[in-house]
């Protein structure tokens, strides 16, 4: 997952229009290293609907409290720069509700952009 280097390139890449989910994380945070289990096969799943952008919580903290994210690990679909839906919260994720919100994700991006969604593969 490509991680963004600062605020002006985390800004740049969710500005762009394209479905972004930005996914908020720290090393040290047991529940986000859980993710590491199965992330890189969510990322080929939806690879040719989403772009992934990981942001480390201790590199962008500026950035969180913008967005009102408290808790990691979270998750923010962006377009065009601005928040289509988010999947915040301190708990632990399972891969089930992270396909799911990446799934409503879609829905919502495409609703809002007069798209079609297509299924998973």
């Amino acid at each position: 997952m490509d991680k963004a280097v600062d605020a002006a390139d985390f800004h740049g890449r969710i500005g762009q229009d394209v479905l972004t989910v930005a996914v908020f994380k720290a090393d040290w945070c047991p529940d986000c290293r859980f993710l590491d289990l199965f992330m890189a096969d969510i990322e080929e799943t939806f690879r040719d609907r989403i772009a992934f952008l990981e942001v480390d919580r201790d590199d962008m903290r500026d950035v969180l409290i913008e967005l009102d994210i408290y808790g990691i690990p979270s998750f923010v679909a962006f377009r065009k720069g601005r928040e289509i839906v988010r999947f915040v919260s301190k708990l632990r994720k399972s891969r089930p509700e992270i396909e799911r919100f990446l799934d409503r994700a879609i829905e919502v991006d495409a609703a809002l952009n007069g798209g079609t969604v297509e299924g998973r593969s």
